[in-house]
């Protein structure tokens, strides 16, 4: 076996990763919740939650060009918080994705079943699972591919529908009548429930923008992984402002924010209201995508953490071992096992044991980026004094925009302990959370304390 993972993703497929990771089925069902928390005023909480996630990446790829790592984040917090950081910090988000494996397994197989009523719908997410598990262990070139399609397909459909869209807006759609600026102030005006629900739609929005951080952890997988990080690093700015806030315009645009079709499902409204044939079955053909796609980035993702955290010594060592093909087999049959076992809890207890899963996970995104814009602060120092060479790409307006960024992620976790909504999410993900610390903590007391510490090469 192969000691090293293999450099085997093209720059093509990281561009896509990167595209992919910010486009889910949050945006095409879970973004009718938002707009219903706060009718055309979400156009500023996804604006608000684009910002803060733009200044994560933007920190993260300092990070990321300055030192590639298939740990990513994980590995930065090791290195300028400590080693419970790290372990914490990669364990709850191995976490967090194979409960994600479970519930795209679970939404894909409920669209295809809606297709094929005579198979058992927990027969297809068994098949679809599996089915993007061999992907995952036949090759990172094979990932690759298949992401690149999946991003493709959704990319295109996004574009269709914002083409289509500003067409009907501005009148040029023949046989509709466009609404112009009637939905936007009408219906209660812009802010329909005051401003308050747009903090509360925020936290809906931030877990949409969550697997934007995937193309970094993709890119130690690349040939040239600094070039990778930097182009993906750019590009979410106009991958935020294009896809979700521009999409998100024509929706609220077109529809009144209060539409029962809309809170059910956005897009599908609009193509309806447009009079766009099939629509429905349009629709689901992209969200089965969306989801295919999350499921198998989400087995990519969580097989290279935990294997990054085998090869620190903070999981067992057998996840850190690698095929002749440079796949690491084990660690991604781990986290397909644990998917597997989410998928079937699902099916037998949804309302308690699959929901506290779901639930435990649910702030990970905002703990994830803390300990980014942490690690950001305290590493850039470092590099800054011993290698400032490897700065190549640099975080904007440091070290004041980091500090505000770290006030913007607190003040998103004391949001949710007064949302009825995510206040449950909160709690246990916290429970979680302190959990891992602790083991991080006392695994770290048996080691010597570790400073702050980056290669010297990369």
């Amino acid at each position: 076996m192969s000691q090293d993972l293999q450099p085997s993703l093209r720059k093509r497929h990281l561009s896509m990763i990167a595209i992919a990771g910010v486009i889910g089925a949050g945006l095409f069902v879970g973004s009718g919740a938002a707009i219903g928390k706060a009718g055309p005023g979400v156009l500023v909480s996804y604006a608000a939650a684009g910002l803060l996630v733009v200044l994560v990446m933007r920190m993260l790829g300092e990070m990321s060009a300055a030192n590639p790592d298939t740990g990513s984040f994980s590995a930065y917090a090791e290195r300028a918080i400590g080693p419970w950081a790290g372990f914490a910090i990669g364990w709850l988000y191995w976490w967090f994705w194979v409960v994600v494996v479970g519930i795209e397994a679970t939404a894909g197989a409920a669209i295809v079943h809606r297709w094929v009523p005579a198979v058992p719908q927990w027969t297809w997410a068994l098949v679809l699972t599996i089915a993007l598990t061999l992907t995952n262990l036949y090759s990172v070139r094979s990932f690759g591919e298949f992401e690149f399609w999946f991003a493709g397909i959704k990319v295109a459909a996004i574009t269709v529908f914002l083409v289509v869209g500003v067409l009907a807006i501005g009148g040029l759609l023949p046989g509709f009548d466009s609404p112009g600026a009637a939905n936007l102030t009408g219906h209660g005006g812009f802010f329909p429930q005051g401003t308050g629900p747009i903090f509360a739609a925020m936290l809906v929005v931030v877990f949409s923008f969550f697997g934007a951080e995937i193309a970094t952890v993709a890119a130690g997988e690349s040939a040239n992984p600094v070039q990778a990080v930097r182009a993906a690093v750019k590009s979410v700015v106009w991958r935020i402002l294009v896809f979700y806030i521009g999409s998100i315009a024509v929706v609220v645009t077109l529809l009144p924010w209060d539409d029962a079709n809309v809170a059910k499902s956005p897009y599908v409204a609009v193509l309806d209201t447009l009079g766009l044939p099939a629509a429905a079955v349009v629709m689901d053909v992209v969200v089965l995508t969306s989801v295919l796609s999350c499921l198998n980035s989400g087995l990519f993702t969580a097989s290279r953490m935990v294997f990054s955290l085998a090869r620190r010594g903070e999981a067992p060592a057998a996840l850190g071992r690698v095929s002749r093909r440079g796949v690491p087999t084990v660690a991604v049959l781990a986290s397909t096992v644990v998917g597997f076992i989410t998928v079937a809890l699902n099916y037998l207890s949804p309302d308690t044991v699959f929901l506290f899963l779901v639930n435990s996970s649910g702030a990970v995104a905002v703990f994830v980026w803390l300990a980014i814009a942490v690690s950001q602060l305290r590493m850039r120092r470092h590099l800054e004094q011993r290698t400032p060479e490897r700065l190549t790409l640099r975080m904007w307006g440091y070290p004041y925009l980091t500090w505000a960024t770290i006030v913007g992620m607190v003040a998103l976790l004391v949001g949710m302990l007064f949302d009825a909504d995510a206040r449950s999410q909160l709690l246990l993900s916290l429970l979680v959370a302190a959990v891992v610390v602790v083991v991080g903590v006392v695994r770290g007391r048996r080691s010597a304390p570790q400073a702050v510490a980056v290669p010297e090469t990369t």
